[in-house]
């Protein structure tokens, strides 16, 4: 929108507007500020709303099946739920004044939180107008991502739907651009550089190939009808990073300060990807207009640090399915976008390893005769049951976020 109000501005007033608010630095440090700003600002109605409309955790799932996990969270009975819809509302009110609202990343990123988001919020909704309901399936959960990946999958490999989406000028498909090394002269010193040759890739090679950390070259590219393997493994991306956060929000402030971490390697690899000379440097693909992305996550960021003010151990709100699910999807769909799949995988490998932890406990429940690897699932409870206090669990998770964060930033040098 501020593209819209300084071309306003310009035209009526006959001024000169300010060329540093299109820069995409500036816009990333002020959708974080903004997002930040007002979550801390509207936190406390909101908590206040939430507890008159009596919209409280019952850790009643929790409880029934595990008597010491309900007696270790006792105290967050009746914290108020859905704190998610304020994160939300703050990164959709600093996308819509910070962000190009004409670029396709942005309808994207827009679509994802609102549709994950409304997930969420219908499965939270449920589960709080009866007291002894689930919410929603696990299959109609996981169906309505598998359906939102596909349409994902569908728009980036096929020409028809993306030339669908656009309308005029807005949502162009995006530019992607890779820069690829000549032999240097025999003569050439040490010092200087190969020469180098820019080429436009397509949109559905772009969508097709896929990167592993620390290696410069594709994985892998599925053309002809191996393309079906990519849209399996976009929603693959999307739905397992979606479920991965939801798994993982389960202690005050462990899913929020993973978040945070992933989101800032994702976004600085969104900002780099965008600049077409650090893009060549770095051997990473340019992508023209990622820096949306980069400016969305910090969005991202300045919410979640926000929401912390008030997760932060002991909880005054929980962030529930309204927020994990639509949070989970954004990196997800981030990752897709900028081709970090398996970079995905490790900054978000506390992620990773909490949703391992349940595949690998249920699997040994049932195929080794009621056997369980871990003394409880997800891995932080484990933790828990050990003896650890719930904020030593936190800090720790966080510590080993920021050294995979660390890590995954490193991969874009070592390569």
């Amino acid at each position: 929108m501020i593209f819209f109000i300084m071309d306003w501005i310009a035209r009526i007033f006959d001024v000169k507007t300010p060329a540093v608010f299109g820069y995409y630095s500036t816009r990333m440090m002020l959708a974080a500020m903004t997002s930040l700003i007002l979550t801390i600002s509207l936190g406390p109605r909101f908590i206040k709303k939430l507890y008159e409309l009596k919209i409280g955790d019952s850790i009643r799932s929790k409880a029934e099946k595990c008597d010491l996990l309900g007696e270790l969270h006792k105290n967050k009975k009746n914290t108020p739920t859905m704190g998610g819809a304020l994160i939300l509302f703050s990164m959709v009110a600093s996308m819509l004044l910070w962000m190009d609202l004409t670029h396709v990343f942005t309808l994207i990123l827009f679509l994802t939180t609102i549709v994950l988001g409304l997930l969420g919020a219908c499965d939270d909704y449920l589960k709080l107008r009866n007291k002894n309901a689930k919410g929603l399936s696990s299959r109609k959960k996981l169906l309505a991502q598998v359906i939102f990946g596909g349409c994902l999958a569908l728009y980036l490999l096929v020409p028809a739907f993306n030339q669908a989406l656009q309308f005029g000028e807005w949502f162009r498909p995006p530019v992607v651009k890779e820069y690829i090394s000549a032999k240097p002269l025999e003569n050439a010193s040490f010092s200087e550089h190969p020469i180098q040759a820019s080429t436009i890739i397509p949109l559905q090679e772009y969508a097709s190939r896929f990167y592993m950390p620390f290696f410069k070259d594709p994985l892998i590219t599925l053309s002809g009808g191996l393309a079906i393997l990519a849209v399996l493994f976009i929603i693959f991306v999307v739905a397992g990073a979606s479920n991965a956060v939801n798994l993982t929000d389960g202690l005050d402030g462990l899913a929020a300060g993973c978040l945070i971490m992933t989101a800032a390697c994702l976004a600085l690899i969104a900002f780099v990807s965008n600049n077409i000379d650090i893009a060549r440097y770095l051997h990473i693909l340019y992508i023209e207009g990622s820096g949306e992305i980069a400016i969305y996550l910090c969005a991202f960021i300045g919410a979640c640090l926000g929401f912390l003010w008030y997760n932060g151990y002991p909880a005054q709100v929980i962030m529930g399915d309204t927020g994990s699910l639509a949070l989970g999807g954004i990196i997800g769909v981030s990752a897709v976008l900028l081709k970090r799949e398996f970079l995905l995988g490790l900054v978000g490998g506390v992620f990773v390893a909490e949703t391992l932890s349940v595949i690998l406990q249920v699997a040994s429940y049932r195929l080794r005769n009621k056997k369980r690897i871990f003394l409880i699932a997800p891995l932080h409870h484990h933790f828990e049951y050990k003896g650890w206090p719930e904020t030593k669990v936190v800090i720790r998770f966080w510590i080993i976020g920021l050294l995979l964060a660390i890590l995954g930033l490193a991969s874009l040098k070592f390569q």
